[in-house]
């Protein structure tokens, strides 16, 4: 790493990265090794002498919009001035043999454990090969490789170990990931303090179970030490971690977060269900008075908690009942965030052998039904916030009326305060009657005085965060 390489220096290089954050970092790794190398990076594909697809390969929605990408980008080939098409990421962990029969347009496959060997799978495109890299995963970046983000300069995503041990029937995540293994302790503060260092006000730490983090180095799961530690980052403002396994929030990791401002007061916890006979069937613990418990606990003892989860309808096996089940546990629990699936079978998993499927039409009315469900309780939830204040992270600018098609507000800037995750939570619409001079990464303190079923909107108070 670190010398620029002749055939490199004077390539262009687009990269598409599809799917979740965990898989953004890994794009972001690709970028900073290739910008290290010399390539100049472009947004503009028909400029692009390589583009890169990152893929997602979760669910069949997921794999149908990479295969769309990649076809959508083997046009530049003629169109543009594109000499090599990669194709990157867990498709290709999943399906690297039919990809390269079916797609001769690609010139290179890469699994998810490849990544960090993207600059050597080029020069070998260009000279001539067709590459398919397909180890078993086992590559886990560190502070030391570099990063090209492509996140605003505000936040940024921080992977804190990689693969999943859990099993659940219906994931496929083990078999593209790899084993569970996690960075040290020290190697996520270094990043963390760079990133910082670099004009990163909100770091969000991610994995495919964030609670296990450190049980395989330090023989105990530590995500509250390593919370701890961030802690004491200078001019770090926000500290946000994401997928809680309900069985490993520790009542240490409950006080950590209670006791610190800076670690926003939001868990993601994917439930996935709450009837019993569907859990055992997912392989996902399966005790709904347990749940119970740990959600009182949470919203006891950490102050305005917002808490998300995510929901399955559909499994095989899933009864009326159970489903009503589902319902019910909504409207007791009232959580601030929901998403929710229906479920696909996937190639290769327990839950694909499963009898009794649910025919898709039943899918989605079960959907519909528990997204009109949440939906009122979100807007009852957002009401709540209404004449109160919050610190809101500016993200971009709009001009608009204002939400409920109130035509009487509009709002100029748009946020996010330590309620919404980037990407899959609403956001905070910001009037700024007195003109306050606004800029992207800035904090300001904000006066909500409009809710809707997913946003709310408010005016900036004089007194401003810092």
């Amino acid at each position: 790493m670190g010398r620029p390489l002749t055939v490199m220096a004077e390539l262009k290089v687009g990269l598409v990265s599809l799917g979740c954050p965990k898989n953004l970092v890994d794009s972001e790794v690709m970028l900073g090794l290739l910008e290290q190398a010399g390539c100049q990076i472009t947004i503009d594909e028909a400029e692009a002498d390589v583009l890169i697809i990152n893929t997602c390969g979760f669910i069949k929605s997921a794999q149908q919009e990479a295969i769309n990408t990649i076809l959508e980008m083997s046009q530049y080939k003629e169109l543009g001035r594109c000499r090599a098409l990669i194709v990157a990421g867990c498709l290709v962990q999943r399906f690297a043999k039919e990809l390269a029969a079916e797609l001769p347009e690609i010139d290179a496959l890469i699994g998810v454990g490849e990544v960090h060997r993207i600059v050597p799978v080029i020069e070998k495109v260009l000279g001539g090969e067709r590459v398919e890299a397909m180890e078993a995963p086992s590559f886990l970046y560190s502070e030391s490789w570099p990063r090209k983000l492509s996140t605003p300069g505000h936040y940024a995503y921080i992977k804190v170990s990689e693969g999943c041990d859990n099993r659940c029937s219906y994931c496929t995540i083990p078999d593209i990931r790899g084993r569970f293994r996690s960075r040290p302790i020290e190697s996520v503060v270094r990043e963390a303090e760079a990133l910082v260092q670099a004009g990163v006000k909100e770091i969000i730490l991610i994995a495919q179970d964030t609670t296990r983090y450190g049980e395989d180095i330090y023989g105990t799961p530590v995500l509250a030490d390593l919370l701890k530690e961030l802690t004491h980052i200078s001019n770090l403002t926000w500290i946000r971690w994401m997928y809680g396994y309900p069985t490993r929030i520790t009542p240490e990791l409950i006080r950590v977060m209670a006791e610190s401002p800076k670690i926003c007061s939001y868990i993601d916890l994917p439930l996935q269900h709450i009837d019993r006979t569907v859990l055992r069937q997912m392989n996902r613990p399966a005790d709904p008075d347990q749940t119970r418990e740990l959600i009182s606990d949470l919203r006891e003892n950490i102050p305005d908690l917002t808490l998300r989860t995510s929901f399955i309808v559909g499994y095989p096996g899933e009864s009326e009942e159970a489903f009503n089940r589902l319902l019910a546990f909504l409207e007791e629990i009232r959580f601030d965030r929901v998403g929710a699936f229906t479920y696909s079978a996937e190639q290769g998993t327990k839950a694909a052998e499963l009898p009794k499927l649910i025919p898709e039409d039943i899918k989605i009315d079960r959907y519909n039904r528990l997204m009109e469900c949440q939906q009122q309780i979100s807007l009852e939830k957002n009401q709540e916030w209404v004449g109160k204040s919050l610190d809101v992270l500016v993200e971009g600018f709009t001009v608009c009326q204002g939400l409920n098609n109130n035509n009487e507000i509009t709002v100029e800037a748009y946020g996010r305060s330590k309620r919404e995750a980037p990407g899959v939570d609403g956001l905070v619409y910001i009037q700024n009657p007195l003109k306050t001079r606004l800029s992207v990464g800035d904090m300001v303190k904000i006066k909500i005085c409009q809710a809707d079923y997913y946003d709310l909107i408010g005016e900036v108070r004089r007194e401003s965060a810092k």
